[in-house]
């Protein structure tokens, strides 16, 4: 595929999306979201009752089938997407129980073949159980990885989620577990980067992205990035960088420290729908953008897209089951 010229159009893949549905993510974390901007908004004058934004924001979450994420996905020009389904059964009261979730993802992949490469969530409370779900997930529906959210109270380092990463070892699955911030009542001080650094040292053919590293705890991160083969970060929900400079600059010097080939772009999608779309968010990183200013072609592309590819084999995993 050519662009202008002849040259190569790059494989845009975002590194982060989640299913944008009640179904798939807990009404409380929706809600929570919701009454974070409300207070923002109030703060600067804005009359906007929390009851209608918290009716704003769940009208967001009605995209079962993940139809309005891939018309979403064409018009940014994204070819593919990490759709990443978490565990928060543990923290939340969710709509659907871990099989009936994974089911869904994987008639949502089916729905919309090549275009995604699902990550599952587990939780290590869910003991074997949790296990033969995600080796299920791997064999049948052929999902690409494993997803971790340790907000929901664990290390992602925690012994229990040895035997899911010695089945990612086995079949050269990746790792993302959330850093940083998350919603509600859940426990932050799970959110250090470094404490991903454990498993990374006993799992050394497994490799681990920081979900969210190259946004918050970035010292951390990429301190690990820098030093741990396996590791690596993506700068989902970048809009959100606490930084005085703002985003753009903060992710140019990023982009400039010599670790490129470990940083893979991604959005949080559907974050910021309220006030941004996905293709305006994806046109920042056009080649000639502020945020790319001094950095090589060859390092924008493989942010964009080479970096995600290489983690999941260069191409969507093929079903086990017709």
């Amino acid at each position: 595929m050519s662009g202008p010229g002849g040259a190569p159009v790059p494989h845009l893949v975002d590194a982060q999306v989640n299913l944008a549905s009640e179904l798939a993510i807990p009404r409380a974390f929706i809600e929570h979201q919701a009454v974070n901007a409300h207070h923002r908004l109030a703060a600067y004058g804005h009359p906007v009752r929390r009851e209608r934004m918290v009716e704003q924001t769940l009208a967001l979450y009605q995209d079962d089938d993940g139809d309005r994420l891939v018309e979403e996905m064409d018009a940014a020009g994204v070819r593919q997407a990490f759709l990443l389904a978490a565990d928060f059964s543990h923290a939340a009261r969710c709509a659907l129980s871990p099989p009936e979730l994974a089911a869904l993802h994987d008639r949502v992949n089916r729905r919309h073949p090549g275009r995604f490469h699902v990550f599952w969530g587990v939780d290590p409370r869910a003991g074997q159980d949790g296990v033969d779900l995600f080796e299920k997930c791997v064999a049948d529906y052929g999902f690409a990885g494993l997803k971790l959210y340790p907000l929901c109270g664990y290390s992602p380092s925690d012994p229990r989620l040895y035997p899911y990463f010695e089945i990612c070892a086995e079949r050269g699955l990746p790792v993302i577990s959330h850093t940083g911030p998350g919603w509600g009542p859940l426990d932050f001080s799970y959110g250090e980067p470094l404490l991903v650094d454990r498993a990374a040292r006993d799992f050394p053919g497994v490799n681990f992205v920081l979900g969210h590293g190259g946004v918050t705890h970035v010292d951390e991160a990429t301190y690990l990035c820098a030093h741990r083969p396996n590791v690596y970060l993506d700068i989902s929900q970048f809009h959100g960088v606490l930084s005085a400079d703002g985003w753009q600059a903060h992710l140019n010097r990023l982009f400039l420290m010599g670790i490129e080939h470990k940083i893979l772009f991604g959005t949080c999608w559907p974050s910021y729908r309220m006030s941004h779309s996905l293709a305006g968010l994806v046109r920042d990183f056009a080649p000639g953008s502020p945020v790319f200013a001094g950095v090589r072609e060859s390092a924008r592309r493989m942010v964009m897209g080479g970096n995600a590819l290489r983690l999941v084999g260069g191409t969507q995993r093929a079903h086990h089951r017709e």
